[in-house]
């Protein structure tokens, strides 16, 4: 539970490079998300590359930090082949979730930046890609970082209702 209290929006990286292992394990959290059906509708782009992560912090204007992280997975929806194709976005929810928390978990911060549901944010993240498949789902850029990631009570009472 200590993940999921801590767990942050960062948006500020050291100059730090992230191992390769710990990339491996985040996306492997990832991949341990629930779907509809099982169909895990997900496929990953991890960018490294400094030309295409300052390219993809030009996606919106809420994406510039994407340009000082050391490494940002881009998430995709598959297009094709799937038994329930109304639940996607739920499951790359799940799906993306699980990603941010084993940053946290890597010792590190990110942020989810949303893309689905925008389609000028869809494109260019195509274009910039140069995807042939897959719909953007959402951007993660992700490092170490100087800021603490400390619990905040966020529990509001008033937003509960118990049918007994």
């Amino acid at each position: 539970m200590k993940i999921i209290d801590n767990r942050r929006s960062v948006r500020s990286y050291l100059d730090k490079p992230v191992e390769q292992e710990k990339i491996e394990k985040i996306l492997r959290a990832a991949m341990q998300a629930p779907s509809a059906g099982n169909q895990r509708p997900w496929e990953f782009v991890v960018v490294r590359n400094k030309t295409l992560l300052q390219k993809l912090s030009e996606m919106s204007p809420y994406s510039k930090m994407v340009a000082s992280a050391p490494v940002a997975i881009v998430l995709l929806g598959k297009e094709k082949d799937l038994m329930f194709e109304e639940f996607w976005t739920q499951d790359m929810g799940a799906c993306t979730q699980n990603l941010l928390l084993e940053i946290v978990e890597q010792g590190m911060g990110g942020v989810w930046l949303g893309v689905a549901s925008q389609d000028d944010r869809m494109q260019y993240v195509k274009e910039t890609l140069s995807l042939k498949e897959g719909m953007p789902f959402a951007v993660v850029p992700f490092g170490y970082t100087d800021k603490e990631q400390t619990y905040i009570d966020r529990y509001e009472e008033d937003r509960v209702t118990y049918l007994d």
